[in-house]
């Protein structure tokens, strides 16, 4: 039993051999096609939105913060399990970019056009939850819900908005990181559900999230049964507009792009990787002691 815990498939991956596992799987998404890229980006942006109705609608129930933050992790283990091109998830490229084994124009062309496929898929999910009338589900809560995040993420100031980018970003590269030790697809989820539970609940800023909550608040404004609902101060809504939509996902974005690459995919390449070789050695002995032991 030992035997097969220490050299059988079931044991966790070690963090350096994460870090180039890691780095493999960004040269690959760095390598895609145009077509599949923008495709699975669209469904990122689709999962992604999946996951804040879950989160809208456990708060419009009146569940508590924490068990609705945990609801919001249906997004990324649809990406994650599912398979899909999520940017914030790609800002870990930036470890096979400062390995030499992609280009700058590589990692921008994969973070534009994921980012704009993640944009897409987004608004094709905001205008699907419009058209169902989940707006007006459990009695109205579900509308208010919508449009009170909507209105707090829009009246973020610059500055609030780049550092809670900054540190949401951190905790889901953080997620996507662990999934890299994860063998089976319930340690994936397992991987996901603590680092997404806790962005979510301390109130941190996802670029992608930002692209749902923002533009469904936007519809929701425009029903007067749910501002009237919301009974928000005058003046609330000032920012609920294109501009404050841009500011809100700038600087999110920027804040996003810091966390992911600097705190998470820059720490494990500076420790793990820079000026190292990779560990094959470590994986062959492994292999060559797993055969012995069959043997």
């Amino acid at each position: 039993m030992s035997d097969n815990v220490q050299y059988g498939s079931m044991d966790a991956y070690t963090p350096a051999e994460m870090a180039y596992r890691v780095e493999t799987v960004g040269v690959a998404k760095a390598k895609m096609a145009l077509a599949p890229m923008l495709g699975l980006g669209i469904m990122a942006g689709v999962f992604i939105g999946f996951g804040a109705m879950n989160f809208i609608t456990a708060m419009a129930q009146g569940m508590p913060r924490i068990v609705a933050s945990i609801l919001f992790s249906l997004g990324l283990v649809l990406v994650i399990i599912g398979g899909a091109e999520l940017f914030t998830g790609n800002n870990l490229i930036a470890m096979a970019w400062a390995q030499g084994k992609v280009g700058t124009r590589a990692v921008l062309r994969n973070w534009g056009w994921v980012y704009f496929a993640n944009l897409i898929g987004s608004l094709a999910i905001v205008t699907l939850a419009y058209l169902s009338g989940i707006l007006h589900s459990v009695d109205l809560r579900f509308g208010v819900q919508t449009l009170s995040i909507a209105v707090a993420k829009t009246n973020l100031s610059f500055s609030e908005a780049f550092f809670k980018g900054l540190l949401c970003n951190a905790l889901v590269c953080l997620a996507v990181w662990l999934c890299f030790a994860a063998r089976t697809v319930v340690d994936r989820i397992c991987c996901i559900i603590f680092p997404i539970t806790a962005f979510v609940n301390m109130g941190f800023e996802h670029s992608v999230a930002n692209m749902f909550f923002i533009p469904l608040g936007f519809l929701a404004s425009l029903d007067p049964a749910l501002v009237a609902a919301a009974k928000l101060s005058p003046g609330a809504m000032a920012h609920l507009n294109m501009a404050g939509f841009l500011n809100n996902i700038v600087a999110v974005t920027l804040g996003n792009i810091f966390g992911g690459t600097v705190l998470v995919a820059g720490m494990y390449y500076m420790v793990y990787m820079r000026g190292q070789r990779r560990p094959r050695e470590i994986s062959l002995m492994a292999a060559l002691l797993g055969l012995k032991k069959r043997g």
